[in-house]
């Protein structure tokens, strides 16, 4: 294999959108010239997931049609998963239907994209279980970070360690084995949390700081009670993107602990219901609020 051979194209492409420079991935596709046509399909995917990250679910669903190479087909259910999560909830059982039949009739071992984005939407339905029996049987470092995201969610920070081992051995200086790196000291806390945000810190002085990288020191910054470094931080992010969900998060954790009035603190809520109403962060409220509801009768005077 001759060196250009071996220069990865797609580096700028695939490293862009594992940082949340969405815009910056979809320019860099788009001014890419890509060797064969694995690599043409390849940079699509990304290409077209930035879009989906940017909720510009309307490029995918118009540009990909059924002759499209099966890899970008799968992306275009992501795109009509999460548009009908936003906007046609009823649809949702049937497309999560559908996922299971086309993972079911998948042979091609080399498309690890349909089981990746088939796990992030039983990520996205609160089913970790299904997720992880996907991402399982899914060899790529993108399946193993997603698994590390996946077990943190259910607190098994055990069975992340294990995971991240697994991306250190096989490529220990990757964007993403450095991000699942900076998770897991997240969900560590104490002095891990000090590692997590150098990690967030480096990543957004080698490239560009992203929504993705800003609250990830945010959340840092909260956990080490550096509220005021937090809100600076913080207000980076907002200017970036003023209806990121992580951010609009952060803003009605930081309102909290900043003392801020009630009707402060609602209005980010308020946002977050409005605009990402499926947001696992809402869900787990709705519940709470239900649950509270509940024993509010069960205990209320006859």
């Amino acid at each position: 294999m001759s060196s250009q051979n071996a220069v990865d194209v797609l580096y700028d492409v695939r490293n862009s959108y594992y940082l949340g420079l969405y815009q910056q991935c979809i320019n860099e596709a788009q001014k890419v010239k890509v060797p064969d046509a694995g690599k043409s399909i390849e940079r699509d995917v990304f290409m077209y997931r930035a879009y989906i990250a940017q909720q510009k679910y309307s490029v995918v669903l118009s540009e990909i049609s059924n002759s499209s190479a099966p890899q970008l087909q799968a992306v275009r259910l992501y795109a009509e998963y999460l548009q009908a999560a936003t906007h046609q909830p009823e649809q949702l059982d049937d497309l999560v239907k559908l996922v299971e039949s086309k993972l079911s009739a998948n042979t091609d071992v080399e498309n690890t994209i349909l089981p990746l984005l088939a796990a992030s939407i039983y990520f996205h339905q609160a089913n970790s279980d299904a997720a992880l029996r996907v991402l399982h049987n899914t060899e790529s470092l993108e399946a193993s970070a997603l698994g590390v995201q996946v077990l943190l969610s259910i607190n098994r920070v055990d069975l992340a360690k294990k995971e991240l081992k697994l991306m250190i051995d096989a490529d220990e200086d990757a964007t993403l084995t450095q991000l699942a790196q900076a998770w897991l000291n997240l969900a560590i806390g104490g002095d891990k949390l000090q590692d997590a945000y150098y990690i967030f810190q480096e990543m957004a002085d080698k490239n560009q700081a992203s929504s993705l990288l800003l609250n990830g020191q945010v959340s840092c910054l909260i956990g080490q009670n550096k509220i005021d470094e937090a809100e600076s931080v913080l207000q980076e992010a907002i200017n970036k993107d003023p209806d990121c969900p992580e951010t609009l998060i952060n803003m009605v954790v930081l309102s909290q602990q900043l003392g801020k009035t009630p009707e402060v603190t609602n209005r980010y809520i308020s946002q977050l219901k409005t605009s990402h109403q499926y947001h696992s962060y809402i869900h787990d409220m709705t519940v709470k609020e239900h649950e509270f509801d509940r024993l509010v009768l069960q205990y209320a005077p006859a």
